[in-house]
């Protein structure tokens, strides 16, 4: 499958060996005709997995789409299923990609108490549903209502739980102590870009296990599409980032089907374990392709020294047409080579001719600059067994796009996943969409009561709740 944009940008890509069965894209499916071409690269990739469904070997891959702005064209997947969450680090990692999405300065702050203490609650809110009834209600909108209900109620329901004891200490010793102030404000730190999320729309798609999110798994291999909007980004954001931190870490693992994660517009979400990932996936056959305009979006986005690492680990690039630093950084990249020079020396008795070398710039930033569109530069990384004498190109891909135009014109659109629509022609989705949000409110709430009348019967716990006095 090729997609091929108006602009030029920079792809980094760490290929495993032999066929691509399985894709993970990141596109711009949500994109209302932003600035990709029609159809958007869901439908192509969903035409592409029909028309070619007899290459698969063994079980057929379904196809599944995560679309925030239409729920009727979108599935739904709970991003911290019990099933994955396995370890407390589990849901720090989980809440850390949350945080981090949304507060894109808090990258640069790692380690601050007021970046930490956020974190560390959220994760443990995330922990106490995973352990709370074998993670029935262990779903992201359920984490977010639990952390906006009164402290004052979910400190002695955590504080009940035993393996939450150590991630609490810090919340239950100002308490303790009196530091109001201090412990609203960390509260508030993960209340405040947390409650951005609230949306029924999202709670929608976040709160049910249509699908898993293992889906390199030989028994149930998956295609899966995920949508953003640029528009929303800062809240789709984040959630978008959880999804792809979950797949990272899931898909990465041995005994798997080969499979591909593709990442457009990389700047757009922030993912914990990137560089990990890109180091370690070529041997449990994960190909990585990431995406993005320029170099210094990556390092605006993701510190200095982990654009550093990204781009330093991946061992294939390409770009088209790049200035500035990133010209001159993909430059040096390339290396240098041994060039002949001519000088002509003339005056009124002779002309001299010389020749001479130099070590020059095997592609200089002034080409890379001046690439037209079509034009690439890149170099690529080879295997034992399968040498590649130019590893360093520059050349055009020539895109008949005849051809293209005639085969989109074939294409079928990504067919109707929840039909809203009843016998009578009438659309429910709003009202089903805002029921959904309800509900969850309503198993919150039941879960507070619920734990608060266990704790002031238990006379081991009762003295939980004398706390708040």
């Amino acid at each position: 499958m090729s997609v091929f944009r108006s602009k030029s940008e920079i792809l980094l890509l760490e290929p495993c060996d032999g066929k691509l069965s399985r894709t993970v894209l990141r596109g711009e499916s949500a994109r209302k005709g932003a600035d990709l071409p029609a159809p958007d690269l869901s439908t192509i990739a969903y035409n592409h997995m029909t028309r070619h469904s007899d290459g698969y070997q063994g079980a057929k891959p379904d196809f599944y789409v995560i679309n925030f702005d239409d729920p009727e064209h979108s599935h739904r997947c709970n991003p911290i299923h019990p099933k994955f969450m396995t370890d407390i680090a589990d849901a720090y990692e989980s809440a850390y990609t949350i945080m981090m999405n949304l507060n894109r300065t808090w990258i640069q702050k790692q380690g601050d108490f007021f970046v930490e203490s956020p974190t560390i609650l959220f994760a443990a809110i995330i922990w106490f549903l995973r352990v709370y009834k074998d993670g029935r209600y262990c779903t992201f909108p359920h984490a977010v209502e639990f952390l906006n209900k009164p402290y004052e109620q979910i400190f002695p329901i955590m504080s009940s739980y035993p393996e939450l004891e150590n991630s609490l200490s810090p919340f239950l010793d100002a308490w303790l102590a009196g530091a109001a102030d201090q412990l609203m404000g960390q509260i508030a730190s993960a209340k405040i870009p947390l409650s951005r999320m609230i949306s029924p729309t999202l709670y929608w798609v976040m709160s049910a296990d249509e699908f898993s999110l293992d889906i390199n798994n030989p028994d149930e291999p998956k295609i899966l599409c995920i949508g953003n909007n640029p528009d929303r980004q800062a809240i789709y954001g984040a959630a978008l980032g959880l999804y792809n931190s979950r797949i990272v870490k899931i898909v990465n693992k041995k005994g798997k089907l080969k499979s591909s994660i593709i990442i457009d517009e990389l700047p757009t979400i922030f993912i914990k374990g990137l560089d990990n990932l890109i180091a370690t996936a070529r041997s449990n056959k994960v190909a990585v392709l990431l995406g993005f305009q320029d170099f210094s979006q990556l390092i605006r986005d993701y510190t200095d020294k982990e654009a550093k690492v990204i781009i330093n680990t991946v061992g294939n690039l390409f770009s088209g047409q790049v200035v500035g630093e990133t010209a001159k950084t993909l430059s040096e990249r390339f290396g240098k080579i041994l060039q002949k020079r001519h000088s002509i020396s003339i005056n009124r008795q002779d002309v001299s001719t010389s020749i001479s070398t130099q070590m020059d710039s095997l592609i200089p930033p002034s080409k890379i600059s001046g690439l037209t569109q079509g034009m690439f530069v890149g170099s690529v990384a080879d295997n034992f067994g399968e040498r590649i004498e130019q590893k360093i190109f520059h050349c055009e891909i020539v895109v008949d796009a005849k051809k293209i135009a005639e085969e989109e014109k074939t294409y079928q659109k990504i067919p109707v996943i929840t039909n809203f629509v009843d016998d009578d022609g009438m659309d429910h989705m709003k009202e089903m969409v805002q029921e959904n949000y309800n509900r969850i409110k309503e198993d919150v709430k039941r879960i507070v009561t619920d734990e608060l009348e266990r704790i002031a019967n238990d006379p081991a716990l009762k003295h939980l709740l004398e706390l708040n006095k």
